[in-house]
């Protein structure tokens, strides 16, 4: 079976796992994701995408037509038919349980964002990507390009302990042949790029990035996420990559602030690596 109904009850009994998981309501955003989605997919018969209606209602005749119709839609694209399921209960507590029970690899997401400035209220997926487990894309509706060629990947000064959480960006940095650029934005006079952290973070850089990585860029700008988005527009990047825990185990995890700001403000895709 493709189709799942869940509840609490049921959902330990899942027996396919789902690959790609997309929250999906039929809107232009969860639309978007899914696009976005497929082009990653394509006909990778070892990848499947599962998208999770969230809903209060126990209407499936409905459901069950509404799918079949993006069954079809993308037949001819996919290599795997896409699954669904339709979950009763809020959108965030959901999905982490689904995350938490079932094997997610990859969570993509639509936004409409919050691109006036001065508007940082969260929205359901900002929420979301700090509180799941795992890796969370969103997608901007904004955002009109679906191959990946540039990738700019935040890192402050702390130095990445947890290497293992570069392995999705280099999945993503491969599927794509995309290069990576690092960027560390200077928001304080303190010296930048000559530490050991610095060094041992260039290491792994190089190490766990391997042919993808380009280089390590340093911008000044006493605003953080201003100087990541503008070094964006600026290079023409396609996707920005940021570790919301900052993976280091000898330090105190950030609050996931720029995470965030950046998930709201960013006119392109927003990987955060978890």
């Amino acid at each position: 079976m493709s189709k799942f109904e869940v509840n609490d009850n049921q959902l330990h009994t899942m027996k396919q796992k789902p690959t790609i998981l997309i929250p999906f309501d039929f809107s232009k955003t969860s639309k978007k994701a899914l696009d976005y989605a497929v082009h990653y997919v394509g006909q990778d018969a070892k990848l499947k995408i599962v998208l999770a209606h969230i809903s209060e209602s126990n209407d499936m005749d409905m459901a069950r037509e509404a799918f079949k119709g993006i069954e079809q839609e993308y037949a001819k694209i996919l290599k795997n038919k896409i699954e669904w399921m339709v979950i009763n209960g809020t959108l965030t507590e959901s999905l982490v349980k689904i995350q938490k029970e079932e094997q997610i690899d990859l969570i993509i997401m639509g936004t409409f964002g919050a691109f006036d400035k001065e508007d940082s209220t969260p929205t359901n997926t900002s929420k979301l990507v700090l509180e799941i487990d795992c890796p969370v894309l969103v997608v901007p509706f904004t955002s009109d390009k679906l191959q990946i060629e540039r990738i700019g990947l935040v890192l402050g000064k702390e130095e990445i302990e947890d290497k293992r959480v570069l392995d999705t960006l280099l999945r993503v940095a491969r599927r794509f042949n995309a290069k990576v650029y690092v960027i560390t934005v200077q928001n304080s006079q303190e010296t930048y790029g000559y530490s050991p952290a610095d060094e041992k973070n260039e290491n792994t850089l190089e190490y766990y990035l391997e042919s993808f990585y380009s280089e390590h860029v340093f911008v000044e700008n006493p605003d953080v996420v201003k100087g990541v988005l503008d070094y964006a527009s600026k290079n023409e990047l396609d996707m920005i990559a940021i570790l919301p825990r900052n993976h280091v185990q000898k330090s105190e995890p950030s609050k996931g602030e720029l995470t965030e700001m950046l998930t709201l403000h960013s006119h392109i895709p927003v990987l955060a690596i978890d």
